[in-house]
């Protein structure tokens, strides 16, 4: 019986202090400034991507309405199969010219291991831009200023 708590307690011990269990969320302020394009409000999602290239988490949603969410061709391909609980990570959606200050977290452990943050951007009869704004996670680049190429016009992020 004694040796029954004994596994008990050391199964419990390292399942609360496991590499994940341990983890560090940091949380970052993410300003988003857009151009000055022709259209209506546009959808953003901040994807975190893992060094082969693939979808690992979504970060932020900016615009509400689900039934929109398959304009994001190739993150809806990942969204779709993963059924991801989307709650409490969704904003509205942003205009042209608009700037919008949204806060999200990252697991440190990913930083400097060849992870980036995705930034897709989507106008309803308009474009779609995969990779709007991609952002390398390392501690010199998250940081910096970082130009978009469609409808965003530039990304800053700020640890808080």
């Amino acid at each position: 019986m004694n040796k029954l708590i004994k596994l008990t307690f050391i199964g419990l011990f390292s399942l609360l202090f496991s590499p994940q269990a341990v983890a560090q969320q940091a949380k970052y302020k993410c300003m988003l400034q857009m151009t000055n394009y022709d259209g209506l409000e546009a959808y953003v999602v901040v994807s975190l991507i893992d060094p082969k290239g693939n979808y690992e988490k979504t970060l932020y949603v900016m615009g509400p309405d689900k039934q929109w969410y398959n304009g994001f061709k190739e993150w809806n391909k990942t969204f779709a199969k993963k059924k991801e609980n989307l709650n409490g990570i969704t904003g509205a959606s942003i205009a042209a010219g608009d700037r919008s200050i949204t806060t999200f977290s990252i697991d440190e452990s990913k930083i400097n291991k060849g992870y980036k943050l995705r930034f897709e951007s989507a106008v309803e009869d308009n474009n779609y831009y995969v990779q709007d704004v991609e952002i390398a996670l390392t501690t010199e680049e998250i940081t910096k200023k970082t130009e978009g190429k469609g409808f965003i016009r530039y990304v800053k992020l700020n640890k808080i």
